[in-house]
Formats: C-alpha cells, sequence, structure tokens
C-alpha cells in the first residue's frame, strides 16, 4: 500500500524543500485512528518527512540507481494533533551525508483551516527530528 503525503512542493533550493499535504476525511487511514477523534497518525507524518527528503535529493542529485528508503531517526519530537481539514507543511533541509546516507532536518507545521494567516515560524509544530535515507539494499527485497 502507498500514500502520497507530499500533494506539491512549493519551494526549492539547494538548502532545502518546502512541501504541503492537505489531510481530508476521506484518507483511509483516519477511519480507526482514532474513532469519534481523527488525527494523522505519527508515522504518516514521519513519512511525509521522508518523502519531502526523497523529492529534495531527487531535484538536487538526481536519481539514485537503487530507491533511498529510511534508516535512522534521531530527535524525532510531535506536538499538535494533525486533524482532517488542516494543511501540514513539510519542510526539510540536507544535514550531513557520508558512505551513500544522506541526513536530513525535517519539520511539519500545521495551517489549521479555520486559523488567521500566519508567519511561518508562528504555525504550531506537528513533528520535527532529523532522519537519515539510504539506498536500499537488494537483501532488502523479499525472494
Amino acid at each position: 500500500m502507498h500514500f502520497s503525503l507530499v500533494d506539491r512542493i512549493l519551494e526549492h533550493d539547494q538548502s532545502h524543500l518546502v512541501a504541503i499535504k492537505h489531510v481530508s476525511n476521506a484518507e483511509e487511514y483516519l477511519l480507526d485512528h482514532f474513532p469519534g477523534f481523527p488525527v494523522l497518525p505519527g508515522v504518516m507524518m514521519l513519512e511525509a518527512m521522508v518523502q519531502a527528503s526523497r523529492a529534495f535529493h531527487a531535484r538536487t542529485a538526481g536519481p539514485t540507481p537503487l530507491p533511498l528508503v529510511l534508516g535512522r531517526v534521531r530527535a524525532l519530537k510531535y506536538g499538535r494533533f494533525c486533524k482532517p481539514g488542516s494543511t501540514l507543511r513539510i519542510e526539510t533541509s540536507p544535514g550531513k551525508s557520508a558512505a551513500g546516507e544522506f541526513d536530513f532536518h525535517c519539520e511539519i507545521r500545521i495551517i489549521e483551516p479555520e486559523s488567521p494567516l500566519l508567519p511561518t515560524d508562528q504555525l504550531p509544530i506537528a513533528a520535527s527530528g532529523r532522519i537519515t535515507l539510504r539506498p536500499c539494499r537488494v537483501a532488502d527485497f523479499p525472494g
């Protein structure tokens, strides 16, 4: 099963990428998380960070022979719940990279539907942390 957690890329340069994801009631993973109080699962926020970081790498370094997969997560913190109707603002910037691994600093902020327009630094933080992407190893594939 594959979920696209990047709807659109708003900005991209050599230092960062900003993407958005609108969270809709139609998202099937909200049906049971949680009944009567739907919120975006934290693992889906982590996947949004991964997808935005992959997009940064593809736009900056070009395609890789093997897909990039999540290798490590560090200092991951969750803040505000993300409810249907909200929009995630996903920002990723590269950190140190070595031996085919690519580090990223990621932050997700929430744009709530009824909130006034706020500067980015005043938007509530839903999640932040550092991730490492690495090429998929052939041994990772069964068969």
